[in-house]
């Protein structure tokens, strides 16, 4: 079986490197966001050659698509060998079209795919983010102009010294929400927990809102290189009239500029969050598969 561990944060350098000279356009291959969610989905790491590979280690866990270079037929082959030791089938997730090109070369036949439209990733080009131009942004530009109005708002970096208003801006937000989806809210707690805790030596990057000099929004995110940025979190006070829009905006136009596009990952499915994302009218949406290989 292959030696799967869990991921450490020592792993960030070569993870990031093998990621990187792909220009993966995915979110589920940012080191930050394998690392803060890997306790809650048991996901594992190894490295194979120059291929990054990652599988959950419950009973019926999936594997990521390998991403690196070298032979993918013999990844592939690694992979399923260790699926079979497992006493699983060999799933993908996260497969793209330009995935499953390289599937089919390398291996023609031997999966099935399906379309996983609740992890399709919504990308978006960061000028129309910062500069919200046009009538489709009409309400968006609306909402901020409340939010502005009485001028009483400051826009900051996320530093370590303001980390912690921001966990406690969480712990108020979660309060507010705790009847939407408690299991889902619980794991996303101890995601973002470890994203504050681990800030810095993952490379996070992200701000806050104030207004009367309260946290009332905030976001954080890390690179995917340098061609684009990933957006983990965006939390705001549902009751601070255009808090949402504009965190997304200010961020976008003050601290995204080097990056020519945003991916604010997926909805999972559900139908608010997939509403919001589409009113950001998305750049592309991202098509991803899961891969099921015929045994």
């Amino acid at each position: 079986m292959i030696d799967f561990n869990p991921p450490r944060i020592e792993d960030r350098e070569w993870v990031t490197r093998l990621i990187g000279s792909t220009r993966r356009m995915s979110c589920e291959y940012c080191f930050g966001n394998i690392f803060i969610w890997s306790p809650i989905y048991s996901t594992y790491i190894a490295r194979y050659g120059d291929f990054f590979l990652a599988a959950g280690m419950e009973d019926d866990g999936e594997y990521c698509f390998p991403m690196g270079h070298g032979d993918l037929r013999a990844a592939i082959d690694l992979l399923h060998a260790d699926a079979c030791a497992r006493g699983r089938q060999l799933r993908l997730f996260g497969v793209t079209e330009a995935d499953r090109q390289q599937l089919e070369a390398a291996c023609p036949g031997r999966f099935a795919y399906t379309e996983d439209r609740d992890f399709f990733d919504y990308i978006y080009a960061q000028q129309d983010l910062a500069t919200l131009a046009g009538k489709k942004y009409h309400a968006k530009r609306n909402h901020i102009a409340a939010f502005e109005r009485d001028g009483d708002y400051t826009y900051e970096r996320i530093t370590p010294e303001n980390l912690a208003e921001c966990a406690a801006m969480e712990d108020v937000w979660v309060q507010q929400n705790l009847d939407k989806n408690p299991a889902e809210l619980a794991n996303e707690r101890v995601a973002l927990q470890r994203a504050f805790d681990y800030y810095e030596s993952l490379g996070f990057c992200g701000a806050l809102l104030r207004k009367g000099g309260m946290v009332v929004a905030f976001t954080i995110g890390e690179p995917m290189g340098s061609h684009m940025f990933c957006t983990h979190f965006e939390k705001a006070f549902a009751d601070v009239r255009g808090a949402y829009p504009m965190i997304n905006r200010e961020f976008a136009a003050r601290d995204l500029c080097a990056y020519p596009l945003i991916n604010r990952e997926e909805d999972t499915g559900d139908e608010g969050l997939r509403k919001a994302k589409l009113s950001y009218h998305p750049a592309q949406l991202l098509v991803k598969y899961n891969a099921v290989y015929r045994d």
